[in-house]
């Protein structure tokens, strides 16, 4: 990974998380899945590879393995703060520990600290896709050219990203050519509200479902999209994942 700035964290407010309870799901995620974490102590000049070895929301702290270097641990305590650089499912987590102390833990000495108050999830969104409802779809909305027959059609998407959508079109009404592109299109995102842009045609799929019919399903790129509606998409996403990492906590 790459060192943070202080700069692009700023620039990075948008993907910032301050719920206390996406926050607590996704450090337990990471020490779940026994993750290892870039501490930095003074930017990329010291490092401390770690790990979360508990998440306590009813104290307020979370426990960090130690440093393997008795100096090093002096140091992390003495910094006052942290910057912690880490994954999740190939998607980029930062955050700050404040107040670290040594404490025993499990036999041990480990580093408490407080929950953080915020954290930045930032995924690499133009290769990350993230999956539409299924029982509500969202649906996109095409001008079909006049060699098509001129209609509007109507699709509901399978996914979601800030390079494009894919969407079904159980009737076979667009094609397959790739590179074909459908101007004038909508996209209405629920609680956002309506999205216009261009789509093309990148790749197709047709598919057999378990009532032996035919689907296809197309994935399509955003042409000519304004920073106004990528930052709606932008929203769009922030929010599925957010009640998907409810659903994963339990919360909902």
């Amino acid at each position: 990974m790459q060192a943070i700035t202080d700069a692009e964290l700023e620039a990075w407010h948008d993907y910032e998380i301050e719920s206390p309870r996406e926050i607590v799901a996704l450090l337990r995620q990471l020490a779940e899945k026994n993750q290892l974490v870039r501490m930095l102590i003074k930017g990329e000049a010291d490092v401390c590879v770690t790990s979360l070895l508990h998440v306590d929301p009813d104290t307020d702290t979370v426990i960090v393995d130690r440093s393997v270097s008795p100096e090093q641990n002096q140091r992390i305590v003495a910094a006052g703060t942290v910057r912690c650089d880490t994954s999740l499912d190939k998607i980029r987590i930062v955050f700050g520990l404040e107040g670290l102390s040594e404490v025993e833990y499990d036999g041990g000495t480990a580093l408490r600290a407080a929950i953080p108050a915020s954290l930045i999830r930032l995924q690499r969104r133009e290769f990350y896709r993230m999956p539409t409802p299924v029982t509500n779809p969202v649906r996109a909305t095409i001008p079909l050219p006049v060699d098509m027959g001129g209609a509007v059609a109507v699709f509901p998407l399978a996914d979601i990203s800030c390079g494009g959508i894919a969407i079904y079109d159980n009737k076979m009404q667009l094609g397959t050519t790739i590179g074909e592109t459908y101007a004038n299109c909508r996209i209405d995102l629920p609680e956002i509200g309506p999205v216009t842009c261009s789509l093309q045609i990148r790749n197709s799929i047709d598919m057999t479902l378990l009532n032996n019919k035919t689907s296809r399903r197309l994935g399509c790129q955003f042409v000519d999209i304004s920073r106004g509606n990528l930052a709606a998409v932008q929203r769009y996403i922030t929010k599925l994942e957010r009640e998907r990492n409810a659903r994963l906590a339990g919360l909902a």
